[in-house]
């Protein structure tokens, strides 16, 4: 079996976002609000991808001054596919607010084995160690979709955390969300089938896109659902047979959803439910 710990890549490159791009990013905003009442994706901004902080749920659910506190001390980082932004037992640095990028926190025994445990994207952050006072990371946090995002260094964001406001409120909830993904997981690991299990993991990840395409060979996944290469290989047959997905060279389309979500155990939807209501404005 392939070992996902293989695919370390280049550290993550990063921008700091300077006041150039802050007053930007505002007069954008400022002139999305004269034209629509509804949210307007802001223009491509210099050196930023066209991404902007409230591209995350969590820094688009801030109320403004908390916001135009927290956005001088964010940096804008590109994650390429296969990097590791933090080992187990290692103290994290940084914060990473995700945009379009998808964050696998993966468990690995000693003998090299590992399964996935959560998924991150927009919604979210990694590095819930660093504000819940837990230390030392206790997964390894590997970028399984290549895209961006923002990160804050731990102490500042550990001084954001302690004045007990909004941006509090945000990161335990979506803590209190992370750990319900973890434990249907770990039951539905247990107690369902192949089939089940990559019908959840393909949904947790679209859920994160804005595509029905999913780039990952079935090495990586039977790694990350804990399972043989041919116990996944026999289960993507099925589905494709079925029209639900196609699966090319390490590419997967998904082609039917509701025939997947047909497909699911209980775990998808209950996972589901507590992400919708995590964030204000959802």
């Amino acid at each position: 079996m392939a070992q996902v710990s293989n695919l370390r890549t280049s550290t993550t490159g990063q921008q700091v976002i300077n006041a150039k791009a802050i007053a930007a990013l505002k007069a954008r905003e400022a002139e999305a609000k004269l034209h629509s009442k509804r949210p307007v994706a802001p223009r491509a901004l210099a050196g930023l991808h066209g991404h902007n902080p409230k591209h995350n749920g969590i820094l688009a659910a801030l109320p403004a001054a908390d916001y135009d506190r927290i956005l001088p001390h964010l940096e804008f980082v590109e994650m390429p596919f296969g990097t590791t932004i933090c080992e187990a037992g290692e103290q994290m640095q940084h914060v990473y607010f995700l945009t379009n990028s998808i964050v696998s926190l993966l468990y690995e025994t000693a003998d090299g084995a590992s399964s996935e445990t959560a998924v991150i994207g927009y919604e979210g952050v990694v590095g819930h160690d660093v504000f819940m006072g837990g230390g030392a990371s206790l997964n390894r946090a590997f970028v399984k979709t290549a895209g961006y995002g923002f990160r804050i260094k731990a102490s500042v964001l550990k001084e954001e955390f302690a004045r007990g406001e909004a941006l509090q409120q945000l990161l335990l909830r979506f803590t209190q969300a992370l750990f319900t993904q973890m434990a249907h997981t770990v039951a539905c690991n247990r107690h369902h089938t192949i089939v089940q299990q990559l019908c959840r993991w393909l949904l947790l990840s679209l859920d994160r896109l804005q595509t029905n395409q999913i780039s990952m060979t079935q090495d990586l996944i039977a790694s990350m659902l804990g399972v043989r290469r041919e116990s996944v290989t026999e289960a993507a047959r099925k589905l494709q047979d079925e029209g639900l997905i196609h699966y090319s060279r390490g590419q997967i389309t998904v082609v039917d959803r509701v025939g997947l979500e047909d497909h699911i155990c209980e775990c998808y939807a209950s996972i589901k439910k507590v992400y919708e209501g995590l964030l204000p404005n959802k």
